[in-house]
Parts: C-alpha cells; sequence; structure tokens
C-alpha cells in the first residue's frame, strides 16, 4: 500500500471508490483495491451504471436472462444495479465487520427523476433496501427540500442513508437536522440506533467549476486571485458547521442512545481542471471522521502523487471565512451559485438515468432479435 493512502487513513480519512462496475467485480479489481489502496467504501451514481453497461460483455447473461423473462425496462435496470450493488457490499462485508458498521458500505441511488417528489423517494428507498438485503448498504437520497423530510423517513425505519448533492451550508444544516429527527423517531420506533449509519456527501470540484467561471467573467484582479478556492472553503466551513451541530445538548441525548455522528463525506473530488493538482481535494481537506470518496484516477493520484502531512480543516477556518468574503466582495452570489449546482445536479443524473434506461433498452432488443 503507499505511504499517501497509509497516512491518509492514519489521518482518520475513510477511502472510498466512486465507482463500481461488473467488470471490475468480477476480476477482482475491487478486492484489490481493499488489500492494496486501503477502500474501504464504494459508492454509486446513475453515470457510473451507465458508463459500465455501456462497455464489455460482462452484463450480457444478465441482459439475456431478463429479455427472455420478458421483463420491463425498469424492472431490468433494478435487476442489473442491485446486482452489482450486492455483489460489491458482499466484497466489503469483512471491511465492514472489522470496523463494526462504520466502513465496509456500499451506496445505490433512489431514481434521480423522483428528487422532488418525497412520498415515492420513500418507497423508492424501501424497495431497494429491501432488493439488496444488506446490512452494509446506503441509500443515497438528494438533499433537495423534497428530500429532507424522505431522509428522515427512511432513517425513522432503520435504513442506512447517504445523503447526496449537497452544496450549500444553509442545506447541509438541514441535512444534518433531518438526520438528528430520524434517529429520534428510529429510536421512538423501537430501532437500534447503533445500527443505523449515514453519511452526508458535500460536493466539492463543481462549486468551483461554477464559481471559477464567474469570477473569469468578473476579470478583475482579486476574482482571479480567488479562482479554485471557493470547493475547499465551501467544504471546511461544512465541517465547521459539522462540529457545530455535533456538540449540541440534542445529538448528545441521541449519542447516549447508541447513535454515531452521520460523517461529512467529500464528493466530487476529482479536479475538472488539468492546470490544478489532481490531489487537492484529497489532501487539502483531510480531517478525522470524514469520508472522501474518489473517482479511481484520484485515487491513483494520491497513492503516487500524495503528501497528507495532517488536518487541513479546522485548521484553516479563518482562510476559508475570507474566502467566501472574498467571493461576496467580487459580486458571487453564492446562493444563486449553489442553486445552479443542485438543479444542474438533479438534472445531470436524470440524464445518465435516461442514458442508462435507453441503454438496456438495446441491450434487451438486441438479445430478443438473436433469440
Amino acid at each position: 500500500m503507499s505511504d499517501a493512502l497509509k497516512k491518509l487513513s492514519g489521518l482518520g480519512v475513510s477511502i472510498w471508490l466512486d465507482d463500481i462496475s461488473r467488470e471490475r467485480l468480477r476480476t477482482g479489481n475491487l478486492e484489490q483495491l481493499v488489500k492494496e489502496k486501503n477502500v474501504v467504501g464504494v459508492t454509486s451514481n446513475p453515470t457510473i451504471f451507465a458508463k459500465a453497461l455501456s462497455k464489455g460483455d460482462a452484463y450480457d447473461g444478465q441482459v439475456r436472462d431478463l429479455t427472455v423473462r420478458g421483463v420491463d425496462v425498469e424492472e431490468a435496470a433494478r435487476a442489473i444495479t442491485t446486482y452489482d450493488i450486492r455483489w460489491a457490499a458482499d466484497v466489503l462485508r469483512p471491511v465492514y465487520d472489522r470496523t463494526e458498521g462504520l466502513d465496509g458500505r456500499v451506496s445505490i441511488e433512489v431514481d434521480p427523476r423522483l428528487a422532488r417528489e418525497t412520498e415515492r423517494t420513500v418507497a423508492e428507498a424501501r424497495a431497494l433496501w429491501w432488493m439488496v438485503d444488506r446490512p452494509n448498504l446506503f441509500i443515497k437520497i438528494p438533499a433537495t427540500e423534497e428530500g429532507l423530510p424522505a431522509i428522515t423517513a427512511a432513517l425513522a425505519e432503520g435504513i442506512s442513508v447517504n445523503v447526496t448533492l449537497i452544496f450549500s451550508l444553509e442545506r447541509y444544516g438541514k441535512v444534518i437536522d433531518a438526520y438528528f429527527a430520524g434517529l429520534e423517531q428510529a429510536r421512538a420506533n423501537g430501532h437500534d440506533l447503533s445500527k443505523i449509519e449515514s453519511v452526508a456527501s458535500f460536493f466539492v470540484s463543481r462549486v468551483d467549476t461554477e464559481i471559477d467561471k464567474r469570477l473569469d467573467k468578473i476579470g478583475s484582479d482579486a476574482a482571479k486571485e480567488l479562482r479554485s478556492k471557493a470547493g475547499l472553503a465551501n467544504a471546511r466551513l461544512a465541517y465547521a458547521l459539522y462540529e457545530e451541530k455535533f456538540g449540541t445538548d440534542r445529538w448528545a441525548r441521541l449519542r447516549d442512545a447508541g447513535a454515531r455522528p452521520q460523517r461529512p463525506l467529500w464528493a466530487s473530488t476529482g479536479v475538472k481542471d488539468p492546470n490544478l493538482s489532481p490531489t487537492l481535494y484529497v489532501d487539502g481537506l483531510v480531517a478525522d471522521g470524514v469520508v472522501n470518496t474518489m473517482p479511481e484516477a484520484t485515487l491513483e493520484a494520491e497513492a503516487e502523487k500524495g503528501d497528507p502531512t495532517g488536518d487541513t480543516v479546522t485548521t484553516k477556518y479563518d482562510d476559508a471565512r475570507a474566502v467566501m468574503q472574498g467571493l461576496k466582495d467580487v459580486g458571487v452570489d453564492y446562493d444563486d451559485v449553489v442553486r445552479v449546482l443542485e438543479d444542474e445536479g438533479v438534472e445531470k443524473f436524470e440524464v445518465s438515468w435516461k442514458e442508462l434506461l435507453d441503454t438496456i433498452t438495446a441491450e434487451l432488443k438486441d438479445k430478443a432479435a438473436k433469440a
């Protein structure tokens, strides 16, 4: 294992892989990454599944069976994606057992077309929880306004949740409140709080992409000085909010009842600007008790070039506040930025889901024609 990855884990960062595919599973690559790269979790999303299905022949046998059975494309999508998630969960089960349920987790997202529909999101979360039937599963629910009550409802039923698509500090605060409310209801419902886990996926690089575009348009020297600093600053202030919220009496009561903190998860950690260091959103966001989910290219870059030297979050709060004030001073509208990013995030996942369904439809038709 690389020294950088060892150091990163030793500093309290759980290394997760932001990718999954049938090919990765059947070749033993995921198991290899667990052993050699200290990977202790996996996240997925519609884009990842659409990409995986479009390459190679790993899914041919299952698609052929689904064709013979005459299932519709929606059922086929669930069958294909949950198969991979169950397999990955089984690969990571030893990690789950070793860490007493903290890591060894695999995430699957609810249908992104439901992001603005609370009741249907909860129903989908229940269905996926039942279909995968693994204790080390996370159901991913987006942190839209409509998603917040769905997060609470799922947790209240004992379903572990990965809250995704968080961009703003204000929304993150509501996510934590939704977590607390879910645990309080779960306790009232008789659930063992120690068995319920959650992470809150705070997106990083997309913030820089959107804000840098606006800074370039402003064009002043002050604006140029702020390029590629907002993503780290926003995430660091999210951790400050995490420390604040999990230092309250409300949390203390839940902790005393057996609950674990909802860990911050740094998502979208692959750099979009080739001029930036590929490890910027890894080495720049080191703090105890966080998760960093990385695309494979970022994982490899950290293994080869990473230099995690210590806490780069709590020691940078003043710098982060200065960056956010600087953005306001040059005319960047933070509230508009995060609103645009959430809308784009939901739309992108909807487009990827459609691509996944279109790919499955084409595969089903192809197998039917050859039957």
